[in-house]
């Protein structure tokens, strides 16, 4: 697996894993022993970056990867989230206040069973808190050693300025793929400007653009996707143009749909690292041959051009989620 370096000097996998499915938000979940022995297969597979946060669960998803990551610790570096108010097992809105971000890191810390957090985000911006006072409390941490670097997920050109300006910011944690490119206007400018590396979640669109999933798939009530705009069944049928994209190049290059899709991704900047998740071996080992798949320049430019011919059908969110999700 080749490195990267997200921000001044945390070197990563180039590609990382995204935990949260293992416990939360798309069930069915695999078993304990399932997900543990996924989690060693990454390993080593040459995996060293794992993302999750306290929310995932809530709590679970981090005991899960202290348990299995437990033996691999000088392997390895992960990432975990604050930011939300959590009551009886319950996240009931965000909370980024600092005694609420230092309740969340110890208890990180613990589930985990590390001493040290080696990236630390904000899961989701606060707008009671200013973020001045959230990179501040984060710098305090780092001094105290309970984490390394500091991150922000799905903040805002203005946020990241700022917070940048009190606590360097290592990685800023995104949604960003073929079908789902927003950041591009304001958002990469930016951290490529003040030297943060970026982490896309969800590079393959949550699935979709696998190619797996067509409009006659049904989704258990608990799965995300059950209540996505973009996963509505008239959604799939319109939006299967840009897999029909996808696939011509898989064809090209004797690869898969999630193959081309991350490598298109990983092959916008040399700083960006995706966490595609998964439950299963075989799609772990697949999303791993991505990063050695490199697509031509030309190559790249047309299916960039051809991916944007394409006219997305549904939001990423239901309106009340882009408020309040903590995905």
């Amino acid at each position: 697996m080749k490195k990267r370096t997200l921000g001044k000097d945390l070197e990563v996998s180039a590609i990382g894993l995204g935990c949260m499915g293992l416990s939360f938000s798309y069930a069915p979940f695999p078993s304990e022993d399932e997900s543990i022995t996924l989690l060693h297969k990454a390993v080593e597979e040459g995996i060293t970056f794992f993302d999750t946060a306290e929310v995932y669960g809530p709590y679970t998803n981090e005991v899960l990867l202290g348990k299995a990551l437990k033996p691999f610790r000088h392997k390895f570096q992960i990432a975990t989230k604050f930011g939300f108010e959590i009551v009886d097992g319950e996240m009931i809105g965000v909370n980024s206040r600092p005694e609420t971000i230092r309740k969340a890191v110890e208890g990180s810390l613990k589930r985990l069973g590390i001493d040290c957090i080696d990236l630390l985000y904000q899961h989701r911006v606060d707008p009671n808190v200013p973020i001045e006072d959230v990179a501040g409390t984060v710098s305090e941490l780092i001094k105290e050693g309970k984490a390394k670097y500091f991150g922000l997920s799905e903040a805002g050109a203005n946020t990241i300025r700022k917070a940048h300006a009190v606590q360097p910011i290592t990685a800023l944690q995104s949604e960003y793929s073929l079908w789902t490119r927003q950041h591009e206007l304001e958002i990469i400018p930016t951290i490529e400007e003040l030297g943060i590396g970026f982490v896309p979640f969800s590079p393959l669109g949550k699935g979709f653009l696998t190619g797996t999933i067509d409009e006659k798939r049904e989704f258990a009530a608990s799965d995300i996707r059950s209540i996505i705009p973009r996963f509505t069944e008239e959604a799939r049928v319109a939006n299967k143009a840009l897999i029909d994209v996808i696939a011509e190049y898989a064809k090209k290059y004797n690869a898969t749909n999630a193959q081309i899709a991350l490598a298109w991704v990983l092959a916008q900047k040399p700083w960006i690292v995706p966490i595609p998740g998964t439950t299963k071996i075989h799609r772990l080992i697949e999303n791993n041959g991505a990063g050695i798949l490199q697509l031509s320049s030309e190559d790249l430019r047309q299916l960039t051009l051809a991916s944007e011919q394409v006219k997305i059908t549904g939001e990423r969110y239901t309106e009340a989620m882009e408020k309040s999700t903590g995905l």
